[in-house]
């Protein structure tokens, strides 16, 4: 009879356990499956500076909406260590496309020549294709660009 009850006693025991362990996680998986709401407050001054980032960023010259340096591609034609080769390169580049804009970079020991403001690389490839009988070594430089201005029609 002894085993009977001590049977009992641990029958209650686990149950109590359970009951415990039950009562505990309940509330805390309850609460994790809760969604709540996401409020973002801004200070008026954010917009403030928007705007005036914007308007920084605008000029107006005789009409035309001004230009902010972006990134973009280059068409590298020439890279070597000689000064006169890179000057030829950029005159010959220069005849045949006088309306684009050539750079001359120096960084020692080497002399580069680049091409072009193109705002995408597909812009940059075909000047490539063009060039290519032109130049020998070509490759596209992905930098900081000029892009060209864009003038707003007053239709």
């Amino acid at each position: 009879m002894k085993k009977a009850i001590c049977g009992n006693q641990a029958q209650f025991s686990l149950i109590k356990c359970c009951f415990f362990c039950v009562a505990i996680l309940l509330p805390a998986i309850a609460a994790a499956q809760t969604r709540g709401k996401v409020q973002v407050v801004a200070p008026s001054l954010f917009d403030t500076l928007l705007a005036r980032r914007a308007d920084l960023n605008k000029s107006n010259v005789s009409g035309a909406v001004g230009y902010t340096s972006s990134y973009g591609y280059r068409v590298q034609i020439y890279s070597g260590s000689n000064r006169t080769a890179a000057y030829n390169a950029q005159a010959k580049f220069n005849r045949a496309f006088p309306e684009m804009r050539t750079y001359i970079i120096y960084r020692e020991p080497n002399f580069k020549v680049r091409a072009g403001d193109f705002r995408s690389r597909i812009e940059a490839e075909r000047m490539k294709e063009q060039l290519k009988t032109m130049f020998a070594a070509m490759f596209i430089v992905s930098e900081k660009i000029n892009p060209p201005k864009t003038v707003i029609p007053n239709d």
